[in-house]
């Protein structure tokens, strides 16, 4: 089960800000970092699901009649019971609306719903997520198009890294790996904020390499961490 979405304290912050300032001292690279507590609400996943159940179950009733009907008169105490066909189609409907509305209100629990979300639907809307904060945050927003984000998703456990033209132009994203590895090791320890600063580090240390900084070089984008 999804494990509770852990907060940045202010000390978290100061961690990750400081991280960042230190990166940008030898790179002209702007790094923006952002903290979401949950990448998408994924809704429609939990319709499908509660649609699943409902169908299931009336797929079970259409391929075992005799049993499901002997069943609902027992669970009701009748004996016997000669159904009829209206009848039965008004407890196909109540049973495949009581299944769905069921599904649908146990996904309220948050932990629940987010196992129940398949890595292939919540890693490309985790991506999706980062590259929208990314155009909104950071893209064109340096005179050098320098500019790159560093995207944590709490409730996914997934993170993503997004450059600007400047940085995409001359570092691979296979490069981020090293930035991805450093930051998982803390987060598996539950340090949030350790796990943003060491990726930061990694990042840095790329910047540095392919766009040092200049003597001109000003910080055109804000060092402290975003939570949304």
């Amino acid at each position: 089960m999804a494990e509770p979405v852990q907060k940045l304290s202010d000390a978290d912050h100061a961690i990750i800000s400081a991280a960042v300032e230190t990166a940008e001292l030898t790179s002209a690279g702007e790094i923006v970092t952002i903290v979401s507590d949950q990448s998408d609400r994924y809704f429609d996943v939990a319709l499908a699901w509660a649609t699943l159940a409902a169908m299931t179950a009336l797929m079970a009733v259409s391929a075992f009649p005799t049993f499901s009907l002997g069943l609902i008169d027992r669970i009701l105490g009748r004996w016997s019971h000669d159904w009829t066909p209206q009848q039965v189609l008004v407890m196909a409907a109540c049973l495949g609306m009581s299944k769905f509305v069921g599904v649908l209100l146990v996904q309220l629990w948050r932990p629940l719903r987010l196992f129940l979300i398949p890595r292939f639907v919540s890693n490309p809307r985790v991506r999706a997520r980062a590259v929208t904060l990314f155009r909104v945050g950071a893209e064109r927003r340096t005179t050098g198009r320098t500019g790159i984000l560093i995207y944590l998703s709490l409730a996914e456990h997934r993170a993503e890294i997004v450059a600007d033209e400047a940085i995409a132009s001359k570092v691979a994203p296979e490069v981020w790996g090293e930035a991805m590895a450093a930051m998982l090791t803390e987060l598996r320890a539950g340090q949030i904020a350790a796990g943003m600063a060491a990726a930061v580090g990694k990042v840095g240390e790329v910047l540095a390499q392919h766009l040092p900084r200049s003597a001109q070089d000003t910080n055109e984008l804000p060092d402290r961490v975003i939570e949304v």
